[in-house]
């Protein structure tokens, strides 16, 4: 029998120093991503929840907190974040472990630079997504936040002819010298390819914003719910 192995977890090692250097932008993304999600009840998937950053800030909407994530070293962290009544899943965000339509809600957090495969993602979170649930994307902006993207100190931003090219891309001079993109690299999913996605899983969107306050936007918020079969 050939057995199949699994690619390691990018961030088996890292989550340590990846939780002391997201902690601010964790903290200024809780007000609009609750503010994108609204209150609400039932079970809602975290999917990618890293070290659980954002465990408190969905909880606090109303809803039950099932944490998924790949990296056994941030789960780590995650787990005592977690409340009662709440658990955490390790598995692979493209092939989940839940039964079709278990969840009123899945929590897409800046995911879509990490994973390979972000339409097969998508189409397992809405597989498990109940009719008329809320599927909330809070992520890198396509446009203006990504391998592509040179931030200069002045405010400005450069966007690079690689714009268009799906994936990993290879390190750029651009990328500076000790981030998250040099220690994991970064993947980049043009706004096209995302919306096609999106609607491809069966999703309609129903709100998008740019929040925070950037003078040019680092953050794409959209909310979609999941077409009944019929619609």
């Amino acid at each position: 029998m050939t057995r199949i192995l699994k690619p390691p977890a990018r961030y088996d090692g890292l989550a340590d120093w990846y939780d002391e250097q997201n902690a601010a932008a964790a903290d200024a993304n809780r007000s609009p991503l609750m503010d994108l999600l609204g209150q609400g009840v039932g079970l809602c998937l975290d999917l990618g929840c890293g070290t659980g950053q954002n465990l408190q800030t969905l909880r606090a909407t109303g809803r039950t907190v099932i944490g998924l994530e790949y990296s056994a070293d941030q789960l780590r962290l995650a787990r005592p974040r977690t409340a009662c009544g709440e658990a955490l899943v390790q598995a692979d965000a493209a092939t989940l472990p839940f039964a079709d339509e278990v969840f009123t809600t899945v929590a897409v957090l800046w995911l879509s630079t990490d994973v390979d495969d972000f339409t097969s993602v998508l189409r397992e979170a809405a597989r498990v997504l109940r009719p008329g649930g809320v599927l909330a994307y809070y992520g890198a902006h396509p446009c203006f936040n990504g391998p592509h993207t040179e931030a200069r100190d002045d405010g400005r931003r450069i966007i690079h002819p690689t714009y268009r090219t799906a994936g990993p891309h290879p390190p750029a001079p651009w990328w500076g010298k000790d981030g998250i993109r040099q220690r994991l690299g970064m993947r980049h999913l043009p706004l096209a390819d995302l919306l096609n996605s999106l609607t491809a899983a069966g999703l309609s969107i129903t709100q998008a914003a740019e929040p925070r306050n950037d003078p040019v936007p680092w953050v794409l918020a959209l909310r979609a719910e999941k077409r009944p079969q019929n619609a």
